[in-house]
């Protein structure tokens, strides 16, 4: 396999555009391990600044084995002012090869922005 080109590697919420924003994002896995679901959160990401933001279909998950996407979105609104502060979104897999092909487009933007896990 070739080496992987870091500049291959991102998030987006339109075609074309990078999200420059690194998510926080938690996992979970059924007991059997075959099932789960990544939770992402973006604290004020750039996708929000864009007059087109409501016409966000989905997370694109982006690498050089291609494109995983999520259509499971919601956008978070401050309590405070109304504003929009925030995207969540979940990808979930049903099958194991689902799982280890999120973990190695997980893998690879860890060590593109320097993520380290943190298990609990």
């Amino acid at each position: 396999m070739a080496k992987a080109d870091m500049a291959s590697i991102s998030i987006q919420f339109f075609n074309g555009i990078d999200e420059k924003v690194v998510p926080q994002i938690r996992l979970t896995k059924s007991k059997s391990g075959h099932t789960g679901q990544a939770f992402f959160r973006f604290e004020n990401p750039h996708a929000l600044l864009s007059d087109d933001f409501k016409e966000i279909q989905g997370m694109y998950l982006l690498d050089e084995e291609g494109q995983i996407t999520t259509r499971e979105i919601h956008i978070a609104v401050s309590k405070k002012n109304g504003s929009y502060k925030a995207i969540e979104a979940i990808y979930s897999w049903r099958t194991e090869k689902d799982f280890n092909r999120f973990m190695r487009f997980a893998n690879r933007y860890a060590k593109k922005y320097g993520l380290l896990y943190e298990g609990g």
